[in-house]
């Protein structure tokens, strides 16, 4: 430890962590993921198992958003809770120090497109309120308990996105 800084030195907002090679892996697995997942209409990429195998997959969904700068559109896999006609998503990207790209793109462009398996459908994203966080955090918690770990190893609060039908 440092300081008087609670986390361990292997958190994630440690900057050995934060490399740029770091993110550029989860660059290339998410592309390679996404492909798979659009030739296979999920079949293959549209779940990861993950923790201890008595776990039940965890749901991926292909989150597209329109890029903040480039205005081009940008595809990524998120892990997803499904709550009636709406998607729950998380921005942890793993616990790292800055917000998610997908997420930036969200708070400037609302109008997103989700599929989930064949299914793709309009969508408006938000950022859950911070009652909203509150009551829907534990059951993503629940479904993914490594959340709970991005957050405490990480300073900033890991945004809970709601995507409703547009």
């Amino acid at each position: 430890m440092t300081g008087s800084d609670p986390r361990p030195e292997t958190g994630t907002d440690d900057p050995r962590l934060a490399k740029p090679w770091v993110v550029g892996v989860i660059r290339v697995m998410s592309r390679v993921n996404t492909w798979l997942y659009r030739r296979t209409g999920g079949l293959v990429g549209g779940t990861w198992r993950v923790g201890s195998a008595l776990r039940a997959p965890v749901p991926v969904c292909l989150l597209t958003t329109t890029g903040r700068t480039s205005g081009e559109p940008r595809t990524v896999p998120l892990l997803h809770l499904p709550d009636g006609d709406r998607v729950l998503l998380v921005a942890s990207q793993g616990g790292l120090p800055k917000h998610p790209q997908w997420y930036r793109n969200v708070l400037a462009d609302p109008a997103v497109t989700v599929q989930v398996g064949r299914r793709v459908r309009a969508m408006t994203a938000r950022e859950a309120t911070p009652a909203e966080r509150a009551e829907l955090w534990p059951r993503l918690v629940d479904r993914y308990n490594d959340f709970a770990t991005y957050q405490a190893n990480t300073s900033r609060v890991i945004p809970v996105v709601i995507c409703e039908p547009a």
